[in-house]
């Protein structure tokens, strides 16, 4: 058997295998006479059947068989043995990729497609500048964020008099245009929380109003969008383009937050730990949670930017027409050439993206350690049972968690996702020069 390389460019070339029938021969031989003895063929005592009646029944889906079993080790070797970086895997040159005649078996040759990455050449220095947006955790953040812990904790209690925070209860009628009750029309009773109206003028027109009042409104002033609408007039959606823009809303309840005051008792229920036990510890409390959070938004903010540098700085050609065929034949799913073009831009940049992170970690000889990596999701896990209240987890059920997501490939991938990127963020904070610029939430959010 000879297997030789063609290059076609500097990224793409041919592996040719080129099969005599003195490399599949004995092999043949072997394999129809096993089937030979194991064959119960009507007419023979089993085992006995002619070689020629097994050769003639079974031959070529042997040869076919056994000689692309050859073809494919060779091509894996080569690989192998030539330390080939590839891009994909090999495929055929075209839709049967060799030539020769399964019915008159004679020389065989096999050709497959190869494409290789483009060298990537980058690494990180104190030259390597990278924005890092902190937010600015002010009063008003923290205020804001200890009055929602309080709504939170709170109770609704009834009132008679409706204020700009209320929660309503009422009843919708639809109205024609004279403002008189249509006949047939939408009733339907529902809540609106006046503390989440955008409008400040709506919200006017119900502050003061006591029970039994009505105000005349349009349901897109109280509503967020057509899904809302619908369900707050207590139709299906499809139905909205029927039903009128005027109605009265009576008011049957008024419900006002009584928020959690702040005391020992909510300080307990917040903070197991007890590492919270005054207004002052609460307030600092507060600020460090807000600013752990904003933190890790930013250096969610701070990977993107680290991107989009790398991704502008590091110039990479690829084998284009090679990779468009590899994605058509490795897919699940028939795609069109329409969508591999559409889609190839998004798929290219991915793969570069790749490289660099590759690159990155060849260059500053950092290791994915499976402990590290177990105990990276040990904190994913535990973050996880933060965001729902849990503090106290029995330590072996983390690490037995831990492992059970380890051992699923979509959740691993994931979470490998996570890992590389924090590498990534602390490669670039030690390594590179990061530029600290304080923000308010509000342009944070923004950009």
């Amino acid at each position: 058997m000879n297997v030789i390389r063609e290059d076609i460019d500097a990224l793409h070339a041919l592996i040719k295998i080129r099969v005599t029938p003195e490399d599949y021969k004995s092999k043949i031989s072997e394999t129809l006479n096993k089937y030979r003895k194991t064959a119960n063929i009507p007419g023979f005592r089993a085992g006995h059947a002619p070689l020629s009646f097994i050769q003639k029944q079974y031959g070529k889906t042997v040869l076919f068989e056994e000689v692309s079993k050859m073809v494919k080790d060779a091509v894996n070797n080569y690989i192998i043995a030539e330390k080939l970086n590839l891009l994909g895997n090999p495929i055929p040159l075209d839709q049967n990729g060799f030539s020769g005649d399964f019915s008159n078996p004679s020389d065989f040759e096999f050709s497959y497609e190869i494409g290789f990455p483009p060298s990537i050449d980058i690494s990180l220095s104190k030259n390597s500048s990278f924005e890092f947006q902190k937010v600015d955790v002010n009063e008003t953040l923290i205020s804001k964020q200890a009055e929602d812990i309080r709504r939170r904790y709170g109770k609704l209690t009834s009132a008679d008099v409706v204020s700009e925070k209320d929660l309503i209860l009422g009843r919708f009628l639809e109205l024609n245009e004279d403002k008189s009750i249509k006949e047939g029309g939408i009733d339907h009773t529902s809540s609106i929380s006046l503390e989440f109206l955008d409008s400040s003028d709506v919200r006017a027109l119900f502050v003061g109003k006591k029970i039994g009042e009505t105000v005349e409104l349009s349901p897109d002033d109280v509503s967020k969008g057509p899904k809302d609408k619908a369900a707050m007039l207590g139709i299906k959606e499809a139905d909205l383009e029927n039903v009128g823009n005027v109605f009265s809303y009576t008011i049957n309840e008024i419900k006002c937050m009584e928020f959690a005051e702040l005391n020992e008792e909510l300080f307990a229920k917040l903070y197991p730990d007890e590492s919270v036990k005054t207004d002052a510890d609460f307030t600092a409390r507060i600020k460090s949670d807000l600013q752990g959070m904003f933190d890790q938004d930013s250096d969610k903010k701070l990977y993107r930017t680290i991107q989009d540098s790398l991704m502008e700085q590091v110039k990479a050609d690829f084998p284009d027409a090679f990779l468009k065929r590899w994605i058509k034949q490795v897919n699940d799913k028939p795609v069109t050439d329409e969508q591999i073009e559409s889609e190839y831009e998004s798929y290219r940049n991915m793969l570069k993206w790749q490289l660099i992170e590759r690159t990155l970690f060849e260059k500053h000889k950092i290791v994915i350690d499976q402990l590290e990596l177990f105990n990276f999701t040990k904190q994913l896990l535990r973050s996880n049972y933060a965001n729902y209240g849990v503090f106290d987890i029995d330590e072996n059920e983390l690490s037995q968690n831990a492992m059970k997501f380890l051992q699923d490939k979509s959740q691993t991938d994931a979470i490998l996702s996570r890992f590389t990127e924090e590498k990534i963020i602390t490669l670039c904070k030690t390594e590179g020069t990061i530029k600290e610029k304080i923000v308010s939430y509000e342009e944070f959010i923004q950009k």
